[in-house]
């Protein structure tokens, strides 16, 4: 049955559920969607009442975010460049209120590299008594960092390196609000902008990602996402079939019912939407577990074995022996050479578990895997393909 997006909105709303992802292709409404469901929950306030900021019932990342951000480009001037911020409570609330400009950089230098490193400006603001005011942040700039004393100067990042930058602003925002929702009573939180939230709408926050960067964002975001508490609902739209079918295996949306929250956006040649449950397995209609084989043999291949890696070989694992029917995914390591050794099996488990834990402080520095554990990868993956016939059928069928 045809809808308008405002129908489809009020149907969202409706929906008793925790998650709710939606795949869709680009140029469907996603964006509009998720304007439309702000309108339903947090509509503007008549004239004569108070507005409150949305943001208190509902945060939304989308293509509106990223217009919180323009570029100064005085190439007459030949001035360095910079990405200015509008002046808004967004980023005024993250940046100022919580402090959080270290840990925007850390997620962000996460995904792109990280000695590409913003640094957030203040622009001088003065008072009528000709002192200066604390003024919000206005500006980021950008520079390579390499560790020594020469400086390249700053300039301008790539569109892609851009957007990954406003959703590690919006990511640090999510982290924020979660960590403070975790505390039950409300008196004892840190802050009580966020006691009224009902829902995150997330719109494709993976543009330019290369496959294995894709994958580490929705694994974190999964696991951000887990952490919620129940009362938060979250609607993410996707056109990417890879971060649609990541989430959907580590959100174990396909388990104890959850499947109705999958759906699939369709806009109908009169201009109205169409918004269906999506059935059928993950991994066979969109193939997760063959990409994470391909991720994990080409770092193997090119000795560029990094921590999140760890994730994916347990994921393949877990995956490997619920379609075999072993209880446990370490069952599988018994065919691992030499494991009878003291120890043995009890190490591999440890080094797995250590690497593929996931983290709850941004900030946080870990370690990277060093050679011996990078090569304990090529082992277990190893014995996964040669000792069990699921993936030795599946490279047949291939």
């Amino acid at each position: 049955m045809s809808q308008t997006l405002e129908q489809i909105a009020q149907a969202l709303h409706n929906t008793n559920k925790k998650v709710q992802l939606i795949y869709a292709f680009n140029g469907t409404g996603k964006t509009r969607l998720s304007r439309a469901l702000k309108e339903l929950v947090a509509p503007k306030a008549a004239d004569d009442e108070e507005a409150q900021p949305s943001r208190h019932k509902i945060l939304y990342y989308n293509a509106f975010t990223e217009d919180l951000f323009y570029w100064d480009n005085d190439l007459l001037a030949d001035a360095e460049p910079k990405l200015k911020i509008q002046p808004n409570s967004f980023t005024d609330w993250i940046l100022v209120d919580q402090g959080q400009d270290q840990n925007i950089i850390a997620n962000f230098q996460r995904y792109i590299n990280d000695k590409l490193t913003p640094k957030f400006h203040h622009e001088a603001e003065y008072n009528d008594d000709g002192g200066r005011d604390v003024s919000p942040f206005s500006y980021v700039t950008f520079s390579f960092e390499r560790g020594d004393d020469a400086d390249l100067g700053n300039f301008k990042i790539s569109k892609g390196e851009e957007s990954n930058f406003i959703w590690s602003v919006f990511y640090t925002l999510l982290e924020t609000v979660i960590d403070a929702l975790q505390e039950p009573d409300p008196a004892l939180r840190g802050t009580d902008a966020y006691d009224e939230l009902q829902y995150v709408f997330i719109d494709d926050p993976v543009t330019s990602l290369d496959e294995n960067h894709l994958i580490e964002l929705a694994v974190h975001l999964a696991a951000l996402i887990n952490r919620a508490p129940e009362g938060l609902k979250f609607i993410i739209t996707t056109h990417s079939p890879l971060f649609y079918n990541v989430l959907h295996n580590e959100l174990k949306l396909s388990q104890r019912g959850k499947k109705e929250g999958c759906r699939l956006l369709e806009l109908l040649e009169d201009g109205t939407f169409k918004l269906d449950i999506k059935h059928g397995d993950a991994n066979r209609s969109f193939s997760y577990h063959l990409y994470l084989r391909r991720v994990l043999s080409e770092a193997i291949e090119q000795n560029k074995i990094e921590r999140f890696h760890f994730m994916f070989l347990r994921n393949l694992y877990e995956k490997t022996a619920a379609f075999l029917g072993y209880q446990n995914w370490g069952d599988l390591l018994n065919t691992v050479p030499d494991v009878d050794a003291p120890g043995a099996k009890q190490g591999y488990l440890n080094r797995v578990m250590q690497f593929s834990s996931h983290s709850t402080l941004s900030g946080e520095q870990v370690r990277q895997p060093t050679g011996p554990e990078k090569q304990t990868v090529k082992l277990l993956f190893d014995n996964l393909i040669n000792n069990y016939g699921y993936w030795q059928q599946e490279a047949q069928d291939g």
